[in-house]
């Protein structure tokens, strides 16, 4: 009977394993591009590095607004329709692109960027969870690795595919012609309407993809995520009043914020850091993609390592230390090397190393945070949604701090993001009552 119960299971969650591997597909290819748009904004609409990073703030404070609505809506309607409306405000928001470019106007860019992160927190609210509780909760961290496989590739050829249809071989000598401000009036508006005008055709075919894939998951068959499958946490739970009674999970909510920080730092920083080392824009678009390609090892030591020879706890844990140790090295380490010709600080590898830690961290979060909370999985998921806003905020506050004080100098705020996080990997997630950390406190 038993033997029977496991044949059943494994179609069942074959295939919604592999469209959420499409889905975190998705979210890579959408998401890791800003790495690039970030610095083409930049020069195309003429922007300091905060103005700039305002892309990531628009991008990402949709989940801070949108991840309690996206879970009412997906208890509403279901998980199914909740993947296919996502998937259409992702096609609305990137055919947004077309109008922002035919005016050169940098708000409108910015609506669809905040479009895009509407249709994605819609979409997190569903997956993340999804693979979570798809399997035993021991393995959950190895299912998010693959999943974050899929996110990475993607992201590893966004950037290059961006650049590929949108950058020609002789923007370099256009580059230097627009910063060093040769050109002025209408001559430079023709110059510069005719750089941005270059994502009309890429955004408008991405577009049509997202809606059309929207139209195929009506077809497709995926079983509901509901509370009912974790109902038999509930009777366990009575003394908790409220989501705030779990602690493990709000400090989880915060893990989430400063690892996504740390990330989307350590990646839509790096072009401007490796132009700031003389590197043009076609020669540091490579950056990004280096440091993704470290995330997908420490993504396939995730599949390989948990949980047969590490638990979850143990990678977080040396993945949290790991992370720190690298952004000390970021921001104090000496010597260079030669890349292109050009003299390359040995920091911007460190930062690229990042990759390595920070892929492991987001898949050990999770499955710590969101265990047995019982009726309460739905709302929990959507605070661990809401806090990828983490990825908003701190590169604008890296941007002041690099405007002010030089762009190495921004990486400062990596610091107190991976203090917390290795608070969280050894005290943290074993916190079951708030009084337990009083009496931590007390302790010291």
């Amino acid at each position: 009977m038993s033997m029977n119960n496991v044949q059943s299971r494994q179609p069942s969650n074959l295939i919604p394993m592999i469209m959420l591997g499409t889905l975190f597909f998705i979210f890579g290819l959408v998401s890791w591009v800003n790495s690039i748009l970030i610095p083409y904004f930049k020069v195309s609409c003429e922007l300091t590095h905060t103005q700039s990073y305002l892309v990531a703030l628009a991008f990402y404070i949709a989940y801070l607004v949108m991840s309690i609505p996206a879970a009412r809506l997906i208890g509403r309607i279901g998980s199914r329709r909740g993947i296919m409306i996502g998937l259409w405000l992702m096609s609305a928001g990137t055919f947004i692109f077309v109008p922002a470019a035919c005016t050169r106007a940098y708000s409108i860019f910015l609506t669809g960027l905040f479009t895009i992160g509407t249709g994605l927190s819609i979409l997190q609210t569903v997956a993340n969870p999804y693979v979570t509780i798809l399997g035993p909760i021991e393995s959950a961290a190895q299912r998010i690795s693959i999943m974050g496989l899929c996110n990475k590739i993607a992201g590893i050829l966004a950037p290059l595919l961006f650049a590929a249809v949108i950058l020609k071989s002789t923007d370099n000598e256009l580059f230097e012609v627009l910063k060093s401000n040769s050109v002025t009036g209408i001559e430079k508006d023709i110059l510069l309407d005719g750089l941005i005008r270059r994502v009309i055709v890429p955004y408008s075919v991405l577009s049509l993809f997202l809606f059309l894939f929207g139209c195929t998951i009506y077809f497709i068959r995926l079983p509901e995520l509901g509370n009912n499958q974790q109902e038999d946490t509930i009777h366990d739970n009575k003394d908790r009043k409220s989501i705030g009674s779990y602690p493990y999970l709000i400090m989880g909510v915060f893990a989430i914020f400063f690892h996504v920080a740390a990330q989307v730092i350590s990646i839509d920083t790096i072009i401007s850091y490796a132009e700031n080392m003389g590197f043009n824009l076609q020669e540091a678009k490579i950056f990004p993609s280096i440091t993704l390609s470290c995330a997908l090892v420490g993504y396939f030591l995730g599949i390989l390592l948990i949980p047969r020879f590490a638990s979850q706890q143990l990678m977080l844990r040396i993945s949290t230390v790991g992370g720190l140790i690298l952004s000390v090295c970021v921001l104090f380490i000496p010597g260079t090397i030669q890349m292109y010709g050009h003299t390359t600080s040995l920091s911007i590898w460190c930062l690229c190393l990042m990759g390595v830690c920070n892929a492991l961290i987001y898949a050990g979060i999770w499955p710590l945070a969101i265990h047995d909370l019982g009726r309460w999985i739905n709302l929990g998921s959507s605070f661990m949604v809401m806090a990828l806003c983490g990825n908003a905020f701190m590169p604008v506050i890296y941007g002041l701090i690099a405007d002010h004080h030089g762009l190495r100098s921004g990486y400062i705020v990596l610091i107190p993001c991976f203090l917390y996080l290795i608070f969280y990997a050894f005290y943290g997630y074993k916190i079951n009552h708030w009084s337990e950390l009083w009496k931590l406190k007390k302790d010291k």
